[in-house]
């Protein structure tokens, strides 16, 4: 680092520095809303590490970011908006301090949960990497992380693909309230060799060390050699929130780590010893200040959010699709699994941004579907570990980062271990980026009971996904739908959660040609009717119609709806025919209990058109996990009988 170098690094530290003391104060005084995590005394890990970064390169942070952000180019008049909750702070108000983001700098978000920026961080690398213009990802993390199943799988993912990563470790010796010592069995950057991986180990309290340190590690990457770890031994100088009274530390010896690590102080002196002028320096600080000032009085000066804004920024506005190419009533009869299939193959053949990731795909996954992709898409179809956070990660990150990601979680039951990455991040990014990135991703997956699977292989939990703003819950019935449904979906810019029935695989029907679209959010009236509206959807749908088939023998006209997309919810369809008849039944695979069903039985209530001729009924599987035994898995769910039984006690008011 040349003096020049030098003179830059200690004025963007100390921009850290005064904005992270002004962010304090500000705190304290209630300008400034929620929490707040400083970085007071790591500024040389920020600025060091990201001397050598390009615009177009990717950064992910962790709820103590503002350094890293503001190393990256961030405005600090945005984010100190942005921290006040402003209209025009770096995401209109919607972030706050543990959620900075600016995409247009490579700023992929500072985030409010330990560890989960690191799959995101692999997702990126990813886009980068086949986008061929050598540019990386710097994932900041703390030693926290290092605990978490979000920091190993993105490690070993990263490792095994050979992506365009510095994994950088600020080690400040805490994890929340709590010593790294105690934390970790063996050192941090020992973690490195278990994946193959490098590993260097910087001091974090000196920038030009940081910045000389890292130099070739920049190079290395950039040249396709993988990803590095690098652990930068730092100190926190505040607690882990500001506020924390840090009784867990000992005050003597924290004065005495201040005093001695300052990196303020460190390169004071060594700007000193290269000659330049105290004046200059002063220059510096007065300049830095006059920067921060300005900053807080623009955040100040700045408006509120308008009130009737609040629930703009959830999803990004959906194509039009196209409801006039109907379904080809003349296409080869398949199975409903081979119509999915033809589905990704469109998709693929159709935009060279799409590409398919999970366990086993390239092998044509758990069922055989995606067979034969791989050797025609070389590249685009992908298998991965069995790491759910990582290739949620991956769809997420490459999403933002331009890619159309379709990836594979095996069986909706396994959504616990990954579900963060998709309540947390993939629903949330857009709205706390303030519509700052899209999220064009689909999670194929797939459900069933019936089949005695057992109890964590036959859950239905639409209604775990549908209660999370920010996801689109897709759930076919018919072939036809399964492709419009899910071409529609790969050409949308939200997260999708596309649900597939296995039970419905071997379902044959036309393949409906590959213009063929489905609007999501939009259900279907299957069967028409007057005496009672069956509502359901998946497999149910098939269920109702043969319940409707048997009503009609017994002089019961049923009216059945196929919601097809749980959310958004078609309340429109729902409520029109809810008019004409005037009695409902809703039909769901899932456990009648706290489900959608109750959502739409409330939304009938609630309707406040008359009033009712018969009660709202719902069916569905008893308040129990799925047995296992075959006798008893029978007489848990519910099939077309059960439907029957219900519309003749809605009829019989």
């Amino acid at each position: 680092m040349n003096s020049e170098e030098a003179l830059q690094a200690y004025e963007k530290m100390l921009l850290i520095r005064l904005m992270e003391e002004r962010i304090a104060a500000l705190y304290k005084g209630d300008t400034i809303p929620g929490f707040v995590h400083t970085s007071i005394g790591q500024e040389a890990c920020a600025v060091g590490a990201l001397m050598h970064a390009r615009v177009s390169d990717v950064i992910t942070s962790t709820h103590r970011g503002h350094g890293h952000v503001l190393a990256k180019g961030l405005e600090p008049d945005r984010m100190m908006a942005e921290l006040m909750g402003k209209e025009a702070g770096a995401n209109n108000g919607r972030g706050g301090s543990m959620h900075v983001a600016d995409p247009r700098l490579g700023i992929f978000g500072a985030n409010g949960i330990v560890g989960a920026g690191l799959p995101i961080a692999v997702g990126a690398a990813f886009a980068l990497r086949e986008r061929g213009e050598s540019d990386l990802v710097v994932a900041f993390f703390g030693d926290g992380a290092i605990a978490t199943g979000a920091f190993h799988e993105a490690m070993n993912l990263a490792s095994l693909w050979k992506l365009p990563i510095i994994f950088l470790c600020e080690n400040n010796g805490y994890s929340e309230f709590s010593s790294t010592e105690d934390q970790h069995p063996v050192a941090i950057s020992a973690r490195a060799g278990g994946y193959g991986m490098q590993s260097i180990i910087l001091p974090g309290n000196d920038v030009e060390a940081v910045a000389d340190g890292i130099a070739p590690v920049f190079e290395q990457v950039r040249a396709g050699n993988g990803p590095v770890f690098v652990e930068v031994r730092t100190l926190r100088v505040h607690g882990h929130y500001e506020g924390d009274p840090q009784v867990y530390r000992d005050k003597e010896q924290m004065a005495r780590d201040v005093l001695a690590a300052d990196p303020l102080v460190v390169s004071r002196v060594r700007l000193s010893k290269r000659g330049i002028a105290q004046s200059v320096i002063e220059s510096v600080d007065a300049r830095v200040l006059a920067v921060v000032d300005e900053a807080e009085r623009f955040a100040r000066a700045s408006p509120q959010p308008d009130i009737s804004t609040v629930m703009d920024y959830i999803y990004s506005p959906s194509p039009l699709v196209d409801t006039g190419i109907l379904a080809d009533p003349d296409g080869a009869v398949v199975s409903q699994s081979r119509i999915i299939k033809q589905a990704l193959d469109d998709a693929l053949a159709g935009n060279p941004d799409v590409f398919l990731a999970g366990i086993d795909v390239a092998g044509g996954n758990v069922f055989g579907l995606t067979r034969g992709l791989a050797a025609k898409y070389p590249g685009r179809v992908l298998d991965t570990p069995i790491s759910e956070s990582a290739i949620m990660g991956l769809a997420i990150g490459s999403a933002m980062a331009g890619r159309r990601p379709v990836v594979e979680l095996m069986y909706l039951d396994f959504l616990g271990v990954c579900l963060d990455q998709l309540m947390n991040q993939a629903a949330k990014l857009r709205f706390m980026t303030g519509g700052a990135v899209q999220l064009p991703l689909v999670v194929r997956t797939q459900f069933g009971s019936g089949r005695s699977s057992g109890a964590q292989h036959s859950q239905s939990l639409e209604a775990l996904l549908a209660h999370i703003p920010g996801l689109i819950v897709v759930m076919p019935s018919s072939g036809a739908d399964a492709y419009g449904l899910l071409r529609a979906a790969i050409e949308d810019d939200n997260p999708v959660m596309f649900v597939e029935h296995r039970l419905l695989y071997e379902k044959k029907s036309a393949i409906p040609g590959e213009g063929f679209r489905v609007p999501l959010g939009k259900a279907a009236v299957t069967r028409a009717g007057t005496d009672v509206t069956i509502v359901s959807w998946s497999r149910m749908a098939t269920h109702a119609l043969t319940a409707a088939d048997e009503l009609a023998a017994l002089g019961i006209e049923a009216e059945v709806i196929d919601l097809r997309t749980i959310a958004p919810l078609d309340r429109e369809t729902i409520l029109e025919s809810f008019r004409k008849t005037n009695r409902m039944v809703i039909a769901q695979e899932a456990v009648v209990d706290f489900g959608v069903g109750a959502e739409i039985a409330a939304i009938a209530v609630d309707s406040g058109f008359h009033s009712l001729d018969a009660p709202v009924v719902r069916v569905g599987a008893r308040y129990s996990p799925a047995p296992y035994a075959p006798l008893l898995e029978r007489e848990w769910e519910a099939g077309p009988d059960d439907i029957v039984t219900a519309v003749k006690r809605v009829m019989s008011c």
